[in-house]
């Protein structure tokens, strides 16, 4: 059932108002997870609509060990993570590489941590699950349980933070990321133990500003956002609520429940609103007004709301105003206006993507969606969605593929992939 509670003013604030905020990285570099604007989308690049394992392969290395986060990307720099199981069984070591942009040449790989992680993960999950990010100046790695690492961008070791154990409902293991903005790095701590939300100081690696969260495990990853008069929060998706923090303090300005059960998805937003869903075991998607102060629920402040075909473990995607998104973990693809949440087509099915784990990816008016099983396919935005290319990495991928500049990153099962229109 749809419920839409929308003025003509906020409809109007959405179609012709863009809020910049701190967490775009300048020039549109793919720095983390989620790209430039935290939205999935990268509005300079131009990569590719056709590849494969051998077609428009700038280069392709391979990856020891295992690991589901994606790469990020600055100037001539790729960085990405993994965790090797050691020969005794038990034992991992947790690593960040860095790559050669132009010629996938590795420059240096750090070994963070070894470790005997004090729990399992799930059988598709990895323990190198949570994406890097970079400012340009250092790169950030987080291995959860084992630790966030702060390092240069030539693999000096700089600082590193140990918050201790979480204890992940179900054993599923975990998976959030960190997320820079201005001076801070905000490190999510969802679990089924005393959660939290920290803001560190990104140079070393103090806490600003630590927030309980009354929630259980949440595989999100923290957006820094704009409301319409310029104020940056941080907002988190949670099984009890979404909620809004003041970016300075920590203080919690808002929330809103109707989320379901272990929420993985990550929130986009826009122009002072923020689109937040989750899809296991129920389905809820929400637009709510970041000028929006206390319990949102019944308010004015939630513009529209959906109960019905919302994604569990991929996020959102959010370009030319308009939102698309999978039905829990399939391919069946749906779009909605973003100032509405009026249908443009509801779960379609798009060939090739059957199963899915990886948040779709826009770039130069086109969406590349990724099948468990490594089939990327390329479909135009709009109303009447057109199958551009189907192309085959001939392993599995996970991973929500980067977009920047003339390239696309794909981190598979066993190699990371630089697809390009430039040779």
């Amino acid at each position: 059932m749809r419920r839409l509670m929308v003025s003509m003013m906020l409809v109007a604030l959405l179609a012709g108002v863009v809020a910049e905020t701190s967490a775009e990285i300048p020039g549109n570099r793919w720095a983390h997870w989620r790209g430039p604007l935290g939205t999935g989308e990268a509005p300079t690049a131009t990569p590719p609509l056709e590849f494969g394992v051998e077609k428009n392969v700038r280069w392709k290395v391979e990856i020891p060990g295992s690991g589901s986060s994606s790469p990020v990307v600055w100037d001539d720099r790729v960085f990405v993570t993994t965790g090797v199981q050691k020969a005794d069984g038990q034992t991992w070591s947790f690593h960040l590489f860095c790559f050669d942009r132009g010629s996938g040449k590795q420059l240096w790989e750090q070994t963070a941590v070894e470790a005997v992680p004090h729990e399992g993960t799930h059988q598709t999950n990895t323990f190198a699950s949570a994406s890097p990010c970079t400012d340009g100046e250092h790169v950030y790695a987080s291995f959860g349980s084992r630790g966030l690492f702060c390092y240069t961008l030539d693999g000096e070791l700089v600082w590193s933070r140990d918050f201790g154990d979480m204890t992940i409902r179900r054993g599923f293991g975990e998976g959030s990321s960190p997320t820079l903005v201005d001076d801070l790095v905000i490190m999510p701590w969802d679990h089924e133990g005393p959660s939290m939300l920290y803001a560190l100081n990104k140079k070393t690696g103090e806490t600003v500003w630590e927030t309980p969260r009354d929630e259980p495990t949440c595989w999100a990853t923290p957006l820094v956002a704009a409301s319409s008069s310029g104020e940056l929060q941080v907002v988190m998706n949670g099984q009890t609520a979404a909620r809004g923090y003041d970016l300075k303090t920590g203080k919690e300005l808002w929330r809103c429940g109707g989320q379901t059960e272990r929420p993985c998805a990550s929130a986009v937003a826009e122009g002072g609103v923020v689109y937040v869903m989750s899809g296991f075991r129920g389905a809820f998607a929400g637009a709510f007004d970041l000028e929006g102060r206390g319990d949102l629920a019944g308010s004015k402040a939630v513009l529209w709301s959906l109960s019905r075909d919302t994604p569990d473990v991929a996020s959102p995607l959010l370009t030319d105003g308009k939102l698309y998104f999978y039905k829990e973990k399939t391919g069946l693809l749906t779009c909605v206006e973003a100032a509405t949440g009026e249908p443009i087509y509801e779960t379609q099915r798009i060939p090739g993507i059957g199963r899915t784990y990886a948040s779709p990816t826009a770039a130069n008016g086109h969406i590349y969606l990724t099948d468990r099983g490594g089939v990327i396919t390329v479909i135009t935005t709009g109303a009447n969605p057109q199958v551009v290319a189907s192309n085959d990495m001939g392993e599995g991928v996970d991973a929500t593929p980067a977009a920047d500049g003339n390239d696309l990153f794909i981190r598979g099962e066993r190699h990371l992939f630089c697809v390009s229109t430039q040779k």
